[in-house]
């Protein structure tokens, strides 16, 4: 808490929410000027440390305020009137900060489960795929291509795939899902999606993050094959 007044906690208890509308509206556009790896790292600890800031905040506007409950005061034995002159937090604000931090809370429950319940059906996938070697070809005419993480990962691309590429074309494609198994691109989108699970304003971080892996895939492919048209 503040020491002399409560303007210091007033204002510093705000910064996050602050940071985090500033990230929401720049960070898309300023991670498409920079190269695409330390854009990619840029934004996972920008998210990671807004929402934890974000959190933070919310935790202290909430107890901040219900602690001026004289009911909850008398429990805790300090005094209403000198934590309302210290950091005054309307009741209204602490409420309205206790039930999103409930609601982020839940949320980043469920988004958990669903990211592990993801992951474990990935390996599980990937480890039922036939062969062993890095490549698997499925019979589909459909064209699709994607990268399984896993001990070790795989690469599942469909026989429509490979029908619409010209050699050189396939290389880039390998190239494209080596680079999203090596760089462990999965952690990257598991970690935007818990914390925009978390703080709903994070979520045009999590989309940004998602382009610029696919930059990273690409520039990885294009320095692998040589071609940057071919990619």
């Amino acid at each position: 808490m503040s020491a002399g007044n409560g303007e210091p906690v007033l204002i510093s208890v705000y910064v996050p929410f602050v940071v985090t509308a500033t990230l929401t509206v720049l960070a898309p556009r300023m991670v498409r000027r920079l190269p695409p790896r330390p854009a990619a790292w840029a934004l996972a600890c920008a998210a990671l440390v807004t929402a934890v800031g974000w959190t933070g905040s919310l935790a202290l506007l909430a107890f901040t305020g219900v602690a001026q409950i004289p009911q909850i005061a008398e429990e805790g034995r300090w005094s209403v009137a000198a934590l309302r002159a210290e950091d005054p937090v309307y009741l209204v604000v602490a409420v309205g900060s206790a039930l999103v931090l409930t609601a982020g809370i839940v949320s980043l429950g469920v988004a958990a489960i669903r990211q592990a319940r993801h992951l474990i059906r990935a390996r599980r996938e990937c480890a039922d795929l036939p062969g062993e070697i890095e490549l698997a070809v499925v019979d589909d005419d459909t064209p699709l291509a994607f990268a399984l993480p896993g001990a070790p990962g795989r690469i599942v691309v469909s026989r429509g795939m490979l029908r619409c590429l010209g050699n050189d074309e396939r290389e880039a494609l390998l190239a494209h899902e080596r680079a999203h198994l090596r760089g462990r691109h999965h952690l990257f989108q598991g970690l935007w999606r818990l914390t925009a699970a978390l703080n709903p304003l994070l979520r045009p971080l999590a989309a940004a993050g998602g382009f610029v892996l696919e930059r990273w895939a690409d520039e990885e492919a294009a320095e692998r094959v040589g071609d940057r048209t071919v990619v």
